[in-house]
């Protein structure tokens, strides 16, 4: 058993707060995972969002600009932006269905698609990387206490 100096000098050894600052390593996290993925993804020029996006896309096959609102962290315009960006680079496709001339329908070209699947790839092996070392209940546990933040501000937002 060992009392609190020995646990405080662990601690410090590892570089481990007790009570960490939640807003510095939640940016810490978020940094190295974006760092991995601008890295994996330079020779595409695909940033982090791109990435994100490209992969939603492959997932859904056909989507909206609103439902890609709701599924990355950013507001309407930068979604736009992405996704013009995507259609100027050849990987996405817009089409306006004849039934409802107001909608959007985003899909990858067949391109997209190639470049999706690469990304897909890349992003298993980064992930597995930084990772690397952690039991599978701990990803279970991480997952398990994000996702109680997350909805722990929701529920604030809304009160």
């Amino acid at each position: 058993m060992t009392g609190p100096q020995e646990q405080a000098r662990r601690d410090a050894d590892t570089g481990l707060e007790l009570q960490p600052d939640l807003g510095r390593f939640v940016a810490s996290l978020s940094q190295a995972v974006e760092r991995g993925i601008t890295r994996e993804m330079s020779s595409h020029e695909l940033l982090p969002l791109d990435v994100h996006l490209l992969l939603i896309c492959q997932e859904l096959e056909e989507c909206t600009a609103t439902q890609l609102v709701g599924l990355l962290p950013v507001d309407a315009a930068r979604i736009s932006r992405l996704v013009n960006g995507l259609v100027d680079r050849g990987l996405m496709l817009r089409r306006r269905p004849r039934s409802d001339r107001r909608v959007v329908i985003l899909r990858l070209s067949p391109e997209g698609e190639e470049l999706a699947s690469e990304v897909r790839r890349r992003m298993e092996t980064l992930y597995a990387g930084l990772t690397q070392g952690l039991s599978e209940g701990e990803l279970r546990a991480f997952t398990s206490a994000a996702m109680r933040i997350i909805a722990n501000y929701e529920a604030m937002a809304r009160s």
